[in-house]
């Protein structure tokens, strides 16, 4: 097959490695489409994608339109003749004139069982609902927003202790194995896509960071969701003694048997955690980090208060 590869961070980088790591789909992916360098750090310096970056290594060609909706990007995809277009957290839309280019058209590696959690961030959307699975789906795409047929899926859990990061780099795997799968599937032209139901749809909107503030009216189990579905970005963050706190591990408690504090009270200090009153429970923190140092335990933390 004849293979174009579009992608941007870590996730897709991991997908574009297995496919370089497959002895059958190395030689085929022919050119590799990525978003443009970006600032960043504090010399707001160009950085290259984490895709980009592989590709250089393996000397495949590399593309970064600002879009996809010059007709001069449309005639270079064109010239490649492709079979497949392989998408995986691109960022950029692709126009119709764009899904109708390559013979099996453009198929996504999207980190969710569609049709829950369509959009930009399935996998801490998930968290956060307290979902007890996951998955990914390999996606025929179309002009909607995931909304193409289905073509192959995989589950996986979601563990009470899953950071998003941990369930990233898990599912990040988990879709390089199954796309491969597929490709094997329209090789042999014994895919069968499965249409939606969008009636189930719910969807995955993009994170902010205002959305790490921690709301202590909320459940101690909602927040502890919080905790773990903002690692390792943006964070979750409080109000500590008048400075900014980032919580990053923290785990949800009963209040004790009597004990009725207004949320936000700091119930307890003690090696072990920092316990505050939630509207249900209490929510002890484990990990926390202050503005301009590593995150640490909360042990240290409290060491270096006195």
């Amino acid at each position: 097959m004849r293979i174009a590869f579009a992608g941007t961070p870590d996730f897709a980088a991991v997908i574009l490695q297995a496919l370089l790591n497959n002895a059958h789909a190395r030689d085929a992916v022919l050119a590799v489409y990525t978003q443009p360098d970006r600032p960043a750090g504090r010399g707001r310096k160009l950085v290259p994608s984490s895709v980009k970056r592989l590709a250089l290594e393996h000397a495949i060609s590399v593309h970064q339109p600002e879009n996809c909706r010059d007709p001069a990007t449309w005639q270079e995809l064109a010239e490649l003749q492709l079979d497949v277009l392989i998408v995986a957290a691109y960022g950029l839309l692709l126009p119709p004139e764009v899904l109708a280019i390559p013979r099996h058209g453009c198929i996504n590696v999207h980190a969710s069982l569609l049709p829950r959690w369509r959009g930009a961030a399935p996998i801490q959307r998930a968290i956060l609902a307290g979902d007890r699975e996951t998955g990914v789906s390999i996606m025929q795409m179309d002009v909607g927003l995931d909304t193409g047929a289905v073509l192959r899926t995989a589950s996986c859990p979601i563990g009470p202790n899953d950071t998003a990061g941990a369930l990233h780099d898990c599912l990040a795997t988990l879709g390089a194995e199954t796309l491969l799968l597929t490709l094997g599937d329209l090789e042999t032209g014994e895919v069968t896509p499965t249409p939606q139901d969008s009636t189930l749809a719910t969807y995955a909107k993009r994170l902010t960071k205002a959305e790490g503030q921690l709301d202590w009216q909320r459940s101690a189990i909602a927040l502890e969701r919080q905790v773990r579905a903002f690692v390792p970005w943006p964070v979750a963050h409080m109000i500590f003694q008048d400075q900014p706190l980032r919580v990053w591990e923290s785990v949800a408690a009963e209040s004790e048997q009597g004990q009725v504090s207004p949320p936000g009270t700091i119930s307890a200090c003690h090696p072990d955690g920092i316990d505050i009153a939630t509207g249900q429970g209490t929510l002890r923190l484990l990990t926390v980090q202050r503005p301009g140092s590593k995150p640490i335990p909360v042990r240290d933390f409290l060491n270096g208060l006195q």
